[in-house]
């Protein structure tokens, strides 16, 4: 399979013309081989436009929403860029075309070492593959000027506000359990995290992510 011509493919018929502008993004997705971070037998559907799924109820999410996730967090070349669910390295890749510093935090220890030895290959060193439970974020580095979520939650945790630095910015899909999901961008503005839906997407949610059940009488 030529991959590369696939690839093109990708930013042609899914990434361009669906308002994907921003061209440190789509030079990323050009230059990223999405390929090399899933396993040899799933290479073949590496460019479709689906969720791939991973094993351990987790997903590589489709091209289109990874690049509606990168534009709207506007990351420049000074930023620290946290992302919560680095699995592969396919999203830490991405931002690592744009990005100074990116922190891809993971809870599955084959996945961590999967996208380590693929950033390795690849020669992506402005990534740094940590381990530890997502929902907890990865206070030690922080404040982050932007966290990105590979995957939809349905609750974003309080700890990420903090770790969010004046400023700096948190796009996420929010799955509301209705079908439809909402790629949600985050602003901190003196201390207060605001939102607003920049687009809608369907991915499956990230472990550890579903909302609390509310008390009832």
């Amino acid at each position: 399979m030529d991959f590369d011509a696939a690839r093109r493919r990708m930013v042609e018929n899914q990434i361009r013309p669906n308002r994907i502008t921003d061209p440190l993004v789509i030079e990323a997705m050009l230059a990223v081989p999405r390929e090399v971070f899933l396993e040899p037998m799933q290479r073949g559907i590496a460019y479709v436009d689906e969720d791939i799924p991973l094993g351990g109820r987790r997903y590589l999410a489709e091209p289109l929403v990874t690049a509606q996730l990168l534009q709207a967090a506007e990351i420049s070349a000074d930023c620290v860029v946290l992302v919560v669910g680095g699995g592969p390295g396919y999203l830490p890749a991405l931002a690592a075309r744009i990005a100074s510093i990116v922190i891809a935090l993971e809870e599955d220890s084959e996945l961590a070492a999967r996208g380590q030895d693929v950033l390795a290959e690849l020669g992506i060193d402005a990534v740094t593959m940590v381990e530890g439970p997502l929902a907890a974020g990865w206070p030690s580095q922080a404040p982050y000027d932007v966290i990105l979520f590979a995957g939809a939650v349905q609750e974003v945790p309080a700890a990420f506000a903090e770790q969010l630095a004046e400023g700096g910015r948190m796009v996420a899909v929010i799955d509301a359990g209705h079908g439809l999901g909402k790629g949600t961008l985050m602003l901190k503005m003196s201390g207060v995290l605001s939102r607003r839906a920049v687009f809608d997407a369907v991915t499956p949610v990230l472990p550890g992510f579903t909302a609390q059940p509310a008390f009832r009488f």
